[in-house]
Order: structure tokens, then C-alpha cells, then sequence
């Protein structure tokens, strides 16, 4: 019985006193932690190797329940209201507890908030929550190590913590923690200091890029002058800029502003970066040509100037970038309607300027085919020479229609010219002609015939005529020698016009064809006068034109 009573006592005695040790450690373990709204914060325990994430409870707003909130333990962020609540995480085997509350806190140093050091010099980072402290207790982090248990040169004054050595590992965010009492209940303020490394200075002046070509301006226009230097970094940064006008030796100091460097713009820029210095000509007249402009950059190291000319600048009246793409396809589309209207004509041209006599003379059997009408003037002056050829000359006319014709002035004035160039071209000049009437064996096809003798002639030779555009025949031997040419067959066409009508005028009935209307415009051409001399240009400019090579043989059709 004594046993049981024994036993009895023991098991209530141990069982309240591990209840009061437990009541001991979580009271031991329990923590509560401040926080300023908007700045870094990072938990300062659960010193794990992977990510532990803490739970908290916190009330809501809207169900009066509780929600759980999820924290890397490991993360640094940006503290907010939302984020304050009690906290537990198990860290080293214990179960810890704490309360983290996120407030704004108006005692606060904010000029200490971001602190920039130089690399291998010695610096110091002051606490920013040092103000709100009950006593001069301070405690350094980096991370969630203290700065006391790292292996470096470093002392801790009151609230600001003295680095002997700043290393480029030293750029990130410093915490401090300082106490505060409220309420019987002692809370750690944790505050964050940002720090920057930058290497060392470059004791070296500023340095304006060479810019030395000419300022085109306008007179009349204002103009801006301007300037940009590239500083090295300085801790105490003071760049100075200045314009001057300069006269003849005369230096003026132009009015100028220079464009703002924040703190933002030096951390991004460590080693070097721009100032703009900015002056301003109202009005440009021909005196500010005779000027010469200097921009003058200092800083604690020295300084550099750079020179600067204005000149004329010429207005060319050019149409806008939007009307050159516009331009282009309108010309170039203008050109391909162009081209495909008027294809015939530059098929005619090319093949009638450029590509004409090119062939193989020996299929050739004619150097001309002569395409004319018989005018009633013509055939009286065949049947008048009839005529005279029946009647016996006498010694002396007879040997003056012999040696040459041409030189017959008299004779020559009165003949129309189908009547004097058959007798011109193969008499005088040595040319083979083809005349229908005289070298086509009659009883075959008539086109064929036309077809086959054009085809066989180096030149085809038309007499225009009033006469001639009324005759079928003929218009169909033009028109044959058109298609000719077209063929590439290296037919030399030549059109001599004895009627002073302008081609487009002429308007016969039956019309003539669309190709032979077309083709008169292109075609090369010489006009003929009644009563040309032998030595007119008439005739020297169609000796030209002839075929440079007369055929060597010749046959009968």
C-alpha cells in the first residue's frame, strides 16, 4: 500500500513540474520583433540550409476567424501591416515563437537608410532606429549573422558600427537591433541600412567627346548649344559647366542650365557618367557666325574645354520622307503604264534605230523594196519620156541622158520623186530594187508575193502620198514591212513623205490600220520637196541611210 501511495505522489509530482518547465522554455522562447512599414526586414531566425517557411495567425478583417500567412525565412522583403501577427517556426529541434508587429515609426533616422562605402577604405554605418531606443544596446547583422561573429576588423560605438576594411561582399542590407519597452514587454526594433560599394575614385578630370564639325543653323531660328561631358565618379559629386561666347578674344558667359544627377543615377553610373550643359540662342543672325562657342568642364581634378563653330545651313525644298516612297511607286507605275501602252512604238524604235541592218545578206536577193502609187503627174511624165525615147536624138542629148541624170536640173525639178528614185537608187547609185511590176512573175498570190519580196530586201523605201494612203495595196505593203520589222527580221524601213500632212491628220477612207496609224509617228522618216537639187540635203541624208553592203547576187523571182 505504501508503494502505491508512493508512486502515486511521484508521477503527480513529475507531472507538474515538466508542465511549469514547459510554461518556462516557450516563455523563454517567445520573442517580439517591430518593424518599420516600407523598409527591409528579414527574420532573424530559422538559420536552416534549406527554405523553412513560418507560419502565422493572424485575425480577419472580414470573418473575425484566423488566416494563415507563409514567410521564407530566408528572403529579405519589404514590410508591410499585413505582414504583423504571432510567428512560429522550429529551428536547431526547438519550437520558436514570436510576435512581429509592422508599424510606422516616426523617430526614425531616414538619412541613414542608404549608406554608399568605398571599397578597400574604412567606413562607418550609423543605426537608423538608434532614436527610438530605451538604451545604447545596438546589435549588428549582416544577413542573419552578427557582424561581432564574423572574422573581420570591425567595433560597434553606440549606434554606429566602424568597418576598418570595406570589401565588394559588404554590398547589401545591415541590420540593427535596438530595444524598446512598452508596456512591461520588451520589443526588439529591427531596422535596415542599404549599403552600396563603389570602387575607388578616378582622380581624373572630365572629358567631352570630340565633336569638331560645323553647327548648321538657321537665320532668324533659335538654336540650342549643346554640351556633354562625361565625369568620373566622386563621392561629394560637384560638377561644374559653363558656356561662353567667344568675340574676337572677348570671352561672354552665355546663360545655361545644367540637367539634374540624383542618387539613382549614381548607383547606376559607378565609374562614369553624363552631364548635359544646355544654352540657348533666341534668334541666329549672321554676327553669330563670325562667334566661336566654348563649353568648359571642371571637377575637383581639372578641367577640359571643347570649341564649337555655327555656319549656314542651306534649305533645299525636298519633299517630306512620306513622299519619297509615294513618288517612287507613282513613277515607277506612271512608267510601267507608259511602257505597256506604248510598246509598240519603243519596239519599233529600238529595232529601227538600234538593231536595224543586222542580217545575213546572202538570203538577201534585193536591196530595196520601193513601195510607191503612180500619181497622174507620174504617169505623165513616164509617157511623155516614152514619148521622147521613140524620137532620134542627136549625138549631143543623147550623151547628156548617158553620163547622168541628176546633173539635169531642168529635167529633174519636173519629175515626182517615184519617177526620179527608181532611176536615182539603181542607175546612179548601183542599188538592186524591187518593183512589183517589173520583178513579181504576175499570176501568183499577191500578199505572198509582198511578203516573200519584203523579206527578201535589205530596205524597205515607202513614197507617202496623198494617193498612196488611199490604195489598199500599198497600205498592205507597209504594213507588211511593219510586222517585218517587229519579226526581227533586220529589215531597214525608211518612209519618205511627199505630202506636207501631219500623220496624225491624215484620216483616209477606209481608215488605215491601228499598227500602220501607230507606226508613221515612230518610224524614220525624211520629206521630200518637189524640185530638190542632187546636192540637197534630201538626198545626202538618204545616201546615209542606204545599206552599207549590196547584194552579190542577183536573182529573178
Amino acid at each position: 500500500m505504501e508503494t502505491a501511495y508512493f508512486l502515486f505522489f511521484l508521477h503527480l509530482f513529475l507531472k507538474g513540474y515538466c508542465e511549469a518547465n514547459h510554461q518556462t522554455n516557450k516563455s523563454d522562447l517567445q520573442k517580439h520583433y517591430k518593424a518599420v512599414e516600407g523598409q527591409n526586414f528579414m527574420m532573424p531566425y530559422c538559420n536552416c540550409s534549406k527554405t523553412v517557411e513560418m507560419k502565422s495567425t493572424s485575425s480577419s478583417a472580414e470573418g473575425g476567424g484566423n488566416e494563415e500567412q507563409f514567410l521564407d525565412c530566408r528572403k529579405l522583403f519589404i514590410a508591410e501591416a499585413k505582414h504583423s501577427g504571432n510567428y512560429s517556426c522550429f529551428t536547431n529541434g526547438n519550437k520558436l515563437f514570436f510576435r512581429l508587429q509592422v508599424e510606422k515609426m516616426r523617430c526614425l533616422w531616414r538619412n541613414e537608410s542608404i549608406k554608399i562605402l568605398v571599397v578597400v577604405a574604412g567606413g562607418h554605418i550609423s543605426c537608423p532606429g538608434f532614436g527610438c531606443s530605451n538604451n545604447t544596446n545596438v546589435t549588428w547583422y549582416k544577413n542573419k549573422t552578427k557582424v561581432s561573429d564574423q572574422h573581420r576588423l570591425s567595433r560597434e560605438v553606440r549606434e554606429v558600427l566602424y568597418l576598418e576594411t570595406v570589401y565588394e561582399q559588404d554590398a547589401g542590407v545591415f541590420f540593427c537591433d535596438t530595444q524598446i519597452i512598452e508596456g512591461g514587454v520588451t520589443w526588439t526594433l529591427r531596422t535596415g541600412v542599404e549599403v552600396i560599394v563603389i570602387p575607388p575614385p578616378l582622380r581624373e578630370p572630365p572629358r567631352i567627346p570630340v565633336d569638331n564639325e560645323p553647327k548648321e543653323v538657321e537665320i532668324g531660328q533659335p538654336y540650342t548649344l549643346l554640351c556633354k561631358a562625361l565625369f568620373p565618379f566622386e563621392l561629394n559629386f560637384s560638377p561644374k559647366m559653363e558656356w561662353y561666347m567667344n568675340n574676337d578674344g572677348n570671352m561672354t558667359l552665355l546663360d545655361s542650365k545644367q540637367n539634374s544627377t540624383n542618387r539613382e543615377s549614381l548607383k547606376k553610373y559607378m565609374q562614369e557618367y553624363e552631364v548635359v550643359q544646355v544654352a540657348t540662342i533666341n534668334e541666329v543672325t549672321p554676327q553669330h557666325l563670325t562667334y566661336t562657342y566654348t563649353c568648359i568642364a571642371s571637377n575637383t581634378f581639372g578641367n577640359i574645354s571643347a570649341t564649337v563653330k555655327l555656319k549656314r545651313k542651306i534649305k533645299v525644298q525636298w519633299p517630306s520622307l512620306v513622299g519619297y516612297p509615294v513618288t517612287s511607286f507613282l513613277l515607277v507605275g506612271g512608267l510601267g503604264i507608259i511602257v505597256h501602252v506604248k510598246w509598240l512604238e519603243i519596239q519599233l524604235i529600238y529595232r529601227s534605230y538600234f538593231q536595224n541592218g543586222k542580217h545575213d545578206e546572202d538570203e538577201k536577193e534585193f536591196d530595196v523594196f520601193l513601195s510607191y502609187v503612180w500619181s497622174p503627174a507620174s504617169e505623165e511624165v513616164v509617157e511623155g519620156e516614152i514619148i521622147s525615147s521613140r524620137s532620134p536624138p542627136n549625138d549631143e542629148e543623147g550623151s547628156l541622158c548617158i553620163t547622168n541624170l541628176l546633173n539635169e536640173e531642168v529635167k529633174a525639178t519636173k519629175k515626182p520623186l517615184e519617177v526620179l528614185l527608181p532611176q536615182v537608187l539603181e542607175d546612179q547609185w548601183g542599188y538592186r530594187l524591187c518593183l512589183l511590176e517589173r520583178d513579181v512573175i504576175p499570176g501568183g498570190a499577191y500578199t505572198n508575193d509582198v511578203v516573200l519580196a519584203i523579206k527578201k530586201s535589205q530596205m524597205l523605201i515607202c513614197v507617202l502620198s496623198d494617193d498612196y494612203f488611199t490604195n489598199s495595196n500599198a497600205v498592205f505593203e507597209l504594213e507588211s514591212g511593219v510586222q517585218a520589222l517587229l519579226q526581227n527580221s533586220g529589215l531597214k524601213l525608211l518612209l519618205l513623205w511627199t505630202t506636207k500632212a501631219s500623220p496624225s491628220l491624215i484620216q483616209p477612207d477606209p481608215p488605215l490600220p491601228t499598227l500602220v496609224q501607230r507606226a508613221l509617228r515612230v518610224l524614220p522618216s525624211l520629206e521630200w520637196r518637189s524640185g530638190e537639187p542632187s546636192h540637197s540635203n534630201f538626198w545626202k541624208s538618204l545616201r546615209k541611210t542606204m545599206p552599207n553592203n549590196k547584194v552579190k547576187l542577183v536573182s529573178v523571182m
